[in-house]
């Protein structure tokens, strides 16, 4: 019997509350949509990555997996109540059927050209350009596919900096993809640095899978040392808090690269960085920026 696919309209207020119902009621997954898409009233929204933005689409489709035998109406009576809702949504059921998973997930992600001599390339799938600096990553529970425009960013920055001789710092390196591009670009000695343990470990683990030398670590541990290259894809609140730490790993005459940030965050935080050095919007794409400049 295949599980049933559950999909109706509501609003942005209403949206979360409802998922957070239909999960506590007995649902395998929810998620949010936007109504819209695909037509002219599509609202694009725009978060830090990992974030929801919390104003949500103003026209919201909810759509949840259920269990083959679960009873739809008793459980949209059930969400209706625990949330005040007047009535139970009109609703459109859908089978899923069984189907390979794991295959339809890897056939989700392609491989991913960052440059003319630069590929990032899931390791199920045949390298496009055998003669190009492939990075072989899967994605997993760590930050960092190369799909995000921040990543993007980060990576095209690196590839005009690196040298043969630079020593390049990864801060908050997620699944190490910027440390690893790095060390295969050239430079002579990378590490990363991680707040979340499972981070460090995939780092590691995708360094070995691209054969390079690589030292991650937990930021638990004191972390020391200058670097020629310093680059930090984060989130702008910790990019703030983090400024003076950042900042100190980057040698005299040394380069900072600054991404995860919007548009309207980047005079914020350059301001806030002024202190340790100065820093210039160095490239932007879709709502994001990167800031990058040298230590004095």
């Amino acid at each position: 019997m295949a599980w049933q696919s559950l999909s109706f309209l509501t609003d942005a207020s209403h949206a979360e509350p409802v998922c957070d119902a239909l999960l506590d009621a007995g649902a395998l997954s929810a998620s949010i949509e936007d109504a819209d898409a695909g037509t002219p009233d599509e609202q694009p929204l725009f978060g830090e990555p990992g974030s929801i933005p919390s104003s949500g689409w103003t026209h919201s489709r909810i759509v949840a997996l259920l269990e083959p035998d679960a009873d739809i109406d008793a459980l949209l009576a059930e969400v209706a109540a625990a949330i005040g809702l007047g009535e139970v949504p009109a609703y459109t059921v859908e089978p899923v059927a069984e189907q390979n998973w794991v295959q339809l997930t890897q056939s989700q992600f392609d491989p991913i050209r960052v440059s003319d001599r630069l590929w990032i390339v899931p390791s199920w799938h045949e390298t496009p350009d055998p003669t190009a600096l492939n990075l072989i990553l899967d994605p997993g529970m760590a930050f960092g596919t190369g799909s995000h425009p921040t990543t993007r960013l980060c990576l095209e920055w690196l590839e005009r900096n690196v040298s043969d001789a630079c020593t390049v710092l990864d801060y908050g390196c997620g699944s190490g993809i910027l440390a690893i591009a790095a060390a295969r670009l050239g430079a002579a000695r990378v590490a990363g640095v991680d707040i979340d343990p499972l981070a460090v470990e995939a780092a590691r683990s995708n360094a070995e899978r691209n054969g390079v030398s690589a030292l991650f670590a937990d930021s638990a541990a004191p972390l020391a040392g200058e670097y020629d290259l310093v680059v930090a894809n984060i989130l702008s609140n910790p990019l703030r808090v983090l400024a003076p730490a950042i900042s100190a790993h980057v040698r005299p005459g040394g380069k900072l690269a600054l991404s995860g940030i919007l548009r309207e965050q980047a005079e914020e935080i350059i301001a806030i960085y002024a202190r340790w050095l100065p820093l210039l919007v160095a490239d932007t794409r879709e709502d994001w920026v990167c800031l990058a400049g040298t230590k004095p």
